[in-house]
Parts: C-alpha cells; sequence; structure tokens
C-alpha cells in the first residue's frame, strides 16, 4: 500500500526527476483534504455497524438472496455477508485516508472475484451491496466527503465487475 505522498515521489524518482508543478499541486489538494478525510473516518469507525446493516438492509434484504435457498439464506451466509462488507467499508476507509486505491487491491480485490465465482456468491448483488454502502456513508458524512469516499467504493464494484 501506498499514500499519496509516497505514490508521487516514487513517480517522480523513477523517472529521476523532481516533483514538477502538477505533483506539487496534488500534494497541496491532499494536504488540504486531510482534516475532511479524517473526520469522516472517525464518523465511519464510530458507525461502520450500522452503516453495514443498512446497506445490506437497503440492499439484500426482503429479495430472493434471503430467501430459503438463496444464498444469504442462514444465518452462516448472513454473517459472511456482513463480514465481507464490513472488510469493504474498512478498507475503502484506508483507501481514502491514504488518497491512493491500492490497498484495496492488496487486501481485497486479488482473487476475490475468482474466489466468489467458486463459491457462487452472486457479484451482482454484492456490487449492489457496495453501492448501498456507498449511499449510506455519504448520508452519514456529508456530500463532498461522500465524493471522496465514493472514488473508493466505486473501485471496489469496479473490480468486482
Amino acid at each position: 500500500m501506498q499514500d499519496a505522498i509516497t505514490a508521487l515521489i516514487n513517480s517522480s524518482d523513477v523517472q529521476g526527476r523532481y516533483l514538477d508543478t502538477a505533483g506539487v499541486d496534488r500534494l497541496r489538494a491532499y494536504f488540504q483534504s486531510g482534516d475532511l478525510r479524517s473526520r469522516a473516518a472517525i464518523n465511519i469507525s464510530a458507525n461502520a455497524n450500522s452503516l453495514v446493516t443498512q446497506a445490506v438492509a437497503k440492499s439484500l434484504m426482503y429479495t430472493d438472496i434471503t430467501a430459503p435457498g438463496g444464498n444469504m439464506y442462514t444465518c452462516r451466509r448472513y454473517a459472511a455477508c456482513i463480514r465481507d462488507m464490513d472488510y469493504f467499508l474498512r478498507y475503502a476507509t484506508y483507501a481514502m485516508l491514504a488518497g491512493d486505491p491500492s490497498i484495496l487491491d492488496e487486501r481485497i480485490l486479488n482473487g476475490l472475484r475468482e474466489t466468489y465465482n467458486s463459491l457462487g456468491v452472486p457479484i451482482g448483488a454484492t456490487v449492489r451491496a457496495v453501492q448501498s454502502m456507498k449511499e449510506v456513508t455519504t448520508d452519514l458524512i456529508g456530500a463532498e466527503a461522500g465524493r471522496e469516499m465514493g472514488v473508493y467504493f466505486d473501485y471496489i464494484c469496479s473490480g468486482l465487475s
């Protein structure tokens, strides 16, 4: 995992050059958004259980997936869904704080689609749940921080699709 600072510095280093104006501007924007990102992370952390529960209820409850024979039927499968959604929220929050999505690839996305397919976990339902988490998180942290967090939820959805 890299953060926005390390990513910019590594890119310039590989090219054997100093940071250019665009790179310095990206760093400035990253630092200026630090308070927004940290407040959002605190709110998300304090409300993580509620966010996950709301997202699952909003997107998956009372659908075929929770009916007998559905993929979330039985407490064990439901608990696995909640666990995975919590992972997605936590790692999206880490990525938002770092300003870099690479942690999402390293910690959750690499091989996840294949694993879900082999276990029969419906990818479309998972993407719907992540999109719902984006919505309920934005409702909690506000539009500006929600846009920032949304980048990482969208990255997860794209990686699963």
